[in-house]
């Protein structure tokens, strides 16, 4: 078997990338551009990408391709058409960044609602060293307990981030922005009462029709000035021109944002001229990525290609 990985940088270093081998040759890109995809996967039995785009071109340009698999749970990268014309299957692989996600909603958070950064620079700056007392309230916080958590997504991540919340002692509580899901253990509102009530809302939703542009600055504008916002989700739910604009109104207290519209971020996106910037906490698209969860992506990649040789195994048994 030919394996093509066409963006091994998407993963880092993880400790189990080589595990292909175990399947055949194996050829490794960091990073593949466009106009290189075709000339890449031309030979091969096998690939995995990421993010790379796998169109009709590339795959009508690769005669033994025989398995697609996206190192990654969107499936948006590859034209799944075409690939069924050919009798292509194309796996994803799900479920790997439950727990990395979760903690890095909390991270997040903490870090917006202590205010940890700005105790650190007053202890280092020497500033505590110099005050009559033992403590230093600065800009205070509130705690997690007996506030209102929304989330909006109660999938695996969603679940567990309320899992999470409940251990802090919040009410959980969320919204179903198709409308459709009633079978949960917490306590689903109405979008106003969602918006108007919530001390926190967290996004765990994936982006369709129902979520696209969700949290405009109308909506920002209902919920609560006391209120965080964390995105954790994708990056077109939230309206970054509307939450910059909002963070400079005082609409909201803060937001942690971990997912843009366009990734890697733009220099001109709003969020990055925030006047005031301490309201706002930016990551990379990160909260998913610890080493346990790119090691379980890996394996769950090596799963999807023994479960396809098996059944082809299989067939050929009859």
């Amino acid at each position: 078997m030919r394996v093509v990985f066409l963006d091994t940088k998407t993963l880092g270093n993880i400790p189990n990338l080589h595990v292909l081998e175990k399947y055949g040759q194996v050829t490794y890109y960091e990073t593949t551009l466009p106009w290189q995809t075709q000339t890449r996967i031309k030979d091969a039995d096998i690939v995995i990408t990421n993010k790379v785009v796998i169109d009709e071109a590339a795959l009508n340009g690769a005669p033994d391709l025989k398995l697609i698999c996206i190192a990654a749970t969107g499936t948006n990268n590859v034209d799944k058409t075409a690939a069924a014309k050919r009798g292509i299957p194309v796996k994803n692989a799900v479920d790997y960044s439950t727990r990395s996600v979760t903690q890095g909603t909390f991270a997040l958070l903490l870090h917006l609602l202590v205010n940890i950064p700005y105790y650190d620079q007053y202890v280092k700056i020497g500033e505590y060293a110099k005050t009559d007392i033992f403590t230093h309230f600065g800009p205070g916080f509130w705690e997690l307990a007996d506030k209102r958590f929304g989330i909006i997504g109660l999938g695996h991540i969603g679940r567990q981030v309320a899992k999470i919340a409940d251990v802090f002692g919040c009410e959980v509580v969320y919204y179903s922005t198709s409308g459709q899901n009633n079978q949960q253990s917490y306590k689903r509102l109405e979008l106003d009462e969602f918006l108007g009530t919530c001390d926190i809302i967290s996004i765990h939703a994936p982006l369709n029709e129902n979520t696209a542009n969700f949290i405009n600055y109308d909506r920002l504008s209902r919920m609560k000035k006391s209120a965080i916002l964390i995105n954790v989700g994708r990056g077109g739910i939230v309206n970054e021109a509307d939450l910059a604009k909002a963070l400079d109104e005082d609409l909201i207290a803060g937001a942690g944002i971990d997912v843009y519209s366009q990734e890697p971020i733009l220099p001109d996106n709003p969020l990055l001229h925030v006047k005031n910037k301490a309201r706002l906490a930016l990551t990379p698209h990160v909260t998913w990525a610890s080493i346990e969860s790119r090691t379980l992506l890996m394996e769950k990649v090596a799963q999807n290609i023994d479960a396809f040789l098996q059944d082809c195994v299989q067939r050929v048994m009859g």
